[in-house]
């Protein structure tokens, strides 16, 4: 078998990382060539992402590339979801692109859905309600008579944005599309008639979106002579980096539940086809496009946002903690003590996320945190009660019975977190790989060149090259206990 050599960049909302993966013996390997911080901007009370320093950062990669010495067969974009470029119609961007982190959507769900209401607009989009939708942000501009909104000629979402950086072509890619709220996941066209209720206009969307491993095109002149290149091949991969982590996941067969474990955790169930009725609507499960046409039909939870945001606040108080210090503290504090609905809208984007944890833990009638080891032990308890919640959701759905959990992405290698997972859940766990949305984004690219031929190949090789660790489940009463706990506190507070 031949080697092949492709570059990942992997965009977070917290990180971004250039990758250098190589493919050769129906095995795959990464090397991380950089690490680049990327967090929004905040000029007065709005947030933006400066897509610019983000283009420079992937020019930093290619040079790191060119410095390997070896050739690079491709280059795939991943990022997360829903936000989006307006792009003026001489070429360049008007402006920044808002971040999802913004509170210019506050109020804009509940002022939509008095012309069209909720649940027909989840009939035609299937995507879970959440104001960051890519569709809630557009009524947000309209709103406040963004003059970016005005000029725009198109929109381009951030991965499609940045390869138009690169490339100079613009493309919209299907599963970062699927996360608008503006695709319909059975004809896979835009429902333009979501967007003149908005009094948007439907042009500055394409007609349809292109499908994981089209090739959009090379590296532009400027580009190449910027980075030493020559005019490498960008392909459009799963653009939502969710999707390219679904599809590194090392199942050996269609019966596992996913959760992709990072800033978000993204909990759900890979299907042929979307679900779209009364009770998916009721509980609020998304179905986002995934590789080869399947759909991920999922729900979003607040992640380790919680954590990384109380880790700034002490870090800006002299103490600066790695991830692996602060799961040994957690390990040894006081179980079940503090509980949260990791999704309640006060964790969004408090100015202070310590503040808002024991505000939440007072109004329920609950010790707040004494201790950094006892907020983190708490986040942790929280987010593995909800994902046994959102388990036994899709357990209604699922037309198969759900024999794992497969956990990728970070939290991968957070132990602590995938036992409580694995025990409460009552299912076992695999945990890996972390690089999960990397080698996903590669092995894309290298089913867009014919180096691999289906999904079933894609994953064989994620097995063959990596070593998942599993947990099995152990039955505990405490933690059964401490279950019915957490439900009452959650339906306490939800609105």
């Amino acid at each position: 078998m031949a080697t092949h050599h492709f570059l990942a960049f992997d965009l977070g909302a917290t990180s971004g990382r250039s990758v250098l993966a190589t493919l050769s013996d129906g095995r795959i390997s990464l090397r991380e060539l950089a690490r680049f911080p990327n967090k929004p901007v905040r000029i007065g009370n709005k947030y933006f992402w400066n897509i610019y320093s983000l283009f420079e950062e992937l020019k930093n990669g290619l040079r790191a590339a060119v410095a390997e010495g070896v050739a690079i067969d491709s280059i795939g974009i991943d990022t997360w979801g829903v936000d989006f470029a307006f792009l003026a119609s001489d070429g360049m961007f008007a402006g920044l692109p808002r971040s999802y982190r913004d509170p210019y959507t506050e109020g804009v769900v509940e002022e939509y859905f008095a012309k069209i209401p909720g649940r027909e607009v989840y009939r035609l989009t299937g995507i879970q309600i959440m104001n960051i939708n890519s569709l809630f942000q557009l009524c947000a501009a309209k709103r406040e008579g963004s003059s970016a909104l005005k000029s725009a000629e198109s929109i381009l979402f951030m991965p499609d944005a940045l390869s138009y950086l690169l490339t100079g072509k613009k493309v919209c890619e299907y599963t970062i599309a699927s996360t608008s709220q503006l695709l319909n996941p059975l004809t896979g066209a835009f429902e333009t008639s979501l967007l003149e209720a908005a009094g948007v206009s439907p042009s500055l969307l394409p007609a349809r979106p292109v499908m994981p491993g089209e090739r959009i095109g090379v590296l532009s002149e400027s580009v190449c002579r910027e980075c030493g290149t020559g005019a490498i091949p960008v392909v459009a991969v799963a653009g939502h980096d969710t999707a390219s982590a679904v599809a590194a996941i090392p199942a050996e067969n269609e019966r596992f539940a996913f959760l992709s474990s990072g800033t978000w955790s993204l909990m759900g169930l890979e299907l042929d086809k979307p679900v779209i009725d009364d009770r998916s609507f009721a509980m609020n499960f998304t179905n986002e496009g995934g590789a080869g046409g399947t759909t991920r039909f999922l729900k979003n939870i607040t992640g380790m946002w919680l954590l990384e945001q109380c880790r700034k606040e002490w870090a800006a108080s002299g103490a600066q903690l790695e991830y692996p210090e602060m799961v040994r503290a957690a390990l040894l504090s006081e179980p079940y003590r503090s509980l949260i609905d990791a999704d309640h809208p006060s964790f969004a984007n408090p100015e202070s996320m310590t503040r808002a944890i024991a505000d939440y833990c007072a109004g329920t009638g609950q010790p707040a945190p004494e201790n950094r080891a006892a907020y983190t032990r708490c986040i942790f308890d929280s987010l593995a009660m909800k994902y046994r919640q959102v388990l036994d959701s899709l357990k209604l759905f699922a037309p198969f019975e759900i024999e794992k959990l497969h956990v990728i992405g970070g939290g991968a290698q957070n132990k602590l977190l995938n036992r409580m997972t694995a025990d409460l859940t009552g299912i076992p766990l695999v945990a890996g790989p972390s690089e999960a949305t990397a080698t996903g984004n590669a092995l894309i690219q290298a089913m867009a060149i014919g180096a691999l031929k289906s999904r079933d190949e894609m994953r064989a090789t994620v097995r063959n090259s990596v070593s998942p660790e599993t947990f099995v489940p152990v039955k505990s009463d405490a933690a059964d206990e401490a279950y019915v706990k957490y439900l009452s506190i959650v339906s306490s507070t939800t609105k």
